[in-house]
């Protein structure tokens, strides 16, 4: 295979050549250039066509908001990874870059004045990104069928959901959709850092007519409200009487994550049995697909995302391999699919779309 062609974007000396050096380790992929702003970025793009983009945010001229916008605009449909600080502002910025049309980003390394650290931590996040965002990474489903629907399904009494690579995006669609706030509790694993998800549980909040927190820990689950699992945090739930409430814990990573997808939903499965929905959205990796075919052998029903509307066809084409879906959706579909669950409709009719 030819290797994956990378333009590098960034205003800082030291940073692009972190990365170009980050990247250049792996033989796969080949840094075919550099821009040190959002203008010139533009150019280039036009001139070497790269497979992959990574863009930092704050730059002189053009900002990297701005680059992603014109991009998009001209119709450039070029994966674009951006470039952030740990900060809130960082967070912030993110988000508006990946509402803006940015396929996923990574975090800039606090201690770039020791290259051997900053070029450890650059790749070990950015390589994996590339590869998956520009299809080098195997699908492992690309002829999942729907599974089977057998006896109706009861209406769930929570919801949990888990999403990654472009899911702040696809969690923005789905609860903006929503017509009125769902009458039962729902859960979300999104694989972000601390200040990402409280920037995106804000956001949330603000454009469907669903309260959004990030979880806290100790919260009795209310209908109507989504509970964010925090960054670096696993989020469980658990009876208390005849409550159930949110728990947070930082054990160890699972599938690489914390959050992870798989700790919510095996939790949720304790708590209600099969009284689940579980809806897999677009994300890296297959997170997710161990703790839906607890859900499902309990007797609850998923959803999964289908691949031509996922950033990256990783957790649902997962859960869609495995023969765990009932229903694999577009994502314009997810919101009215929830909806119909809740009403006590049976999903899962065995169509695919």
């Amino acid at each position: 295979m030819a290797p994956i062609r990378v333009l590098v974007v960034d205003d800082s000396v030291v940073v692009r050549r972190i990365v170009s050096e980050s990247l250049a380790s792996d033989p796969s992929i080949e840094v075919v250039g550099v821009a040190q702003n959002g203008s010139i970025a533009l150019t280039k793009v036009a001139a070497l066509k790269p497979d992959l983009i990574t863009m930092d945010i704050e730059m002189p001229v053009m900002n990297g908001i701005e680059a992603v916008r014109e991009l998009r605009r001209s119709g450039v449909r070029t994966p674009i990874v951006m470039f952030s600080t740990l900060t809130s502002h960082g967070a912030s910025a993110t988000l508006d870059a990946l509402a803006s049309g940015a396929s996923d980003y990574a975090t800039k390394p606090t201690q770039v004045a020791n290259p051997a650290e900053a070029i450890r931590v650059i790749t070990s996040q950015l390589i994996p990104k590339v590869k998956a965002l520009c299809g080098a990474t195997p699908v492992a489903a690309a002829n999942a069928r729907p599974r089977a629907a057998t006896a109706p399904a009861r209406p769930p009494r929570a919801i949990v959901v888990g999403s990654s690579t472009g899911g702040p995006e696809a969690l923005s669609k789905v609860f903006g959709a929503l017509t009125a706030p769902l009458p039962v509790p729902v859960l979300v694993v999104q694989h972000m850092p601390p200040m990402f998800t409280t920037q995106l549980a804000a956001r949330l909040d603000r454009i469907g007519p669903s309260r959004v927190i990030e979880a806290a820990g100790n919260e009795t689950l209310t209908p109507g409200t989504v509970y964010i699992a925090p960054g670096d945090l696993h989020l469980e739930v658990r009876s208390a009487g005849t409550a159930v409430i949110t728990s947070l814990n930082r054990g160890p990573q699972v599938n690489f994550c914390r959050p992870a997808v798989d700790v919510l939903f095996r939790s949720a499965v304790k708590v209600y049995g099969g009284d689940l929905l579980g809806v897999m959205l677009t994300g890296m990796g297959s997170d997710g697909r161990d703790g839906t075919r607890e859900l499902v052998d309990a007797g609850g029903r998923t959803i999964a995302q289908n691949q031509a509307t996922s950033v990256v066809w990783g957790m649902p084409g997962a859960v869609a391999g495995a023969g765990l879906a009932h229903e694999i959706l577009p994502l314009e579909a997810i919101a009215p699919a929830m909806a119909r669950a809740i009403q006590a409709r049976p999903i899962g009719t065995g169509a695919v779309a």
